[in-house]
């Protein structure tokens, strides 16, 4: 579903990935493990859209997404990719489902369409009762499940996430990771997800280690 090859980055003279092959199946959780600095980050970021390699391509369902424009590049990565982070990125001044609904609003979808799913999913997330709270009101656990929700609004075909437990508690991460697994099952959901913890990183269908911009074998 997801294949690059020979993906290459560097900022200055740091040079962070050094030629990154990677295959995504589809329904696959995948965690990205590695030190600091190995480029895990960056190397989600590129396949995410949110940056560009310098040589190197990435291809989703047999398209090359980086022979597009700007504009249709970005279209695409909000149609197509779904994003969770380690601080949640919720605009405080909306509730939790004014947050989810954002995305698709971007991809002009209908208004009562988008409410109708957006409920859906705050329900099956166990937001069912925070609708209408601001990120303020809500827990991290709470949040972090806003942006999962968001995530998820446009029916992406996959979903990157990067450090996506790194800010909450043991008992909230672990919900977490329950949660992507439930959505792979139900849903046939594809995850990408970096991660530093080890234990979840163990659960994942395939755990692949970047080293010194290099993936290992």
């Amino acid at each position: 579903m997801l294949r690059a090859e020979g993906l290459t980055k560097a900022y200055g003279t740091l040079q962070v990935l050094k030629g990154v092959d990677i295959e995504i199946n589809k329904g696959e959780v995948v965690s990205i493990v590695g030190a600091s600095g190995a480029g895990k980050s960056t190397l989600l970021h590129i396949l995410g859209t949110l940056d560009k390699p310098e040589t190197g391509w990435v291809n989703l369902n047999g398209k090359d997404i980086f022979t597009q424009n700007s504009r249709d590049l970005a279209d695409f990565r909000n149609k197509n990719l779904g994003f969770v982070f380690q601080f949640h990125n919720l605009l405080p001044e909306f509730s939790a489902l004014e947050n989810v609904m954002i995305p698709g609003f971007i991809a002009r979808a209908n208004e009562s369409t988008l409410k109708e799913r957006a409920l859906e999913l705050l329900n099956t997330l166990g937001l069912k009762d925070r609708t209408h709270h601001k990120p303020s009101e809500l827990s991290g656990g709470e949040q972090q499940r806003v942006a999962v929700a968001r995530a998820l609004i446009n029916r992406p075909v996959i979903i990157f996430a990067d450090e996506p437990s790194g800010n909450l508690d043991s008992n909230n991460a672990n919900d977490l990771h329950e949660l992507f697994f439930k959505l792979r099952n139900d849903y046939g959901q594809t995850f990408v997800i970096v991660t530093h913890n080890q234990d979840f990183a163990a659960m994942t269908d395939r755990k692949l280690e970047i080293k010194d911009g290099k993936m290992l074998l």
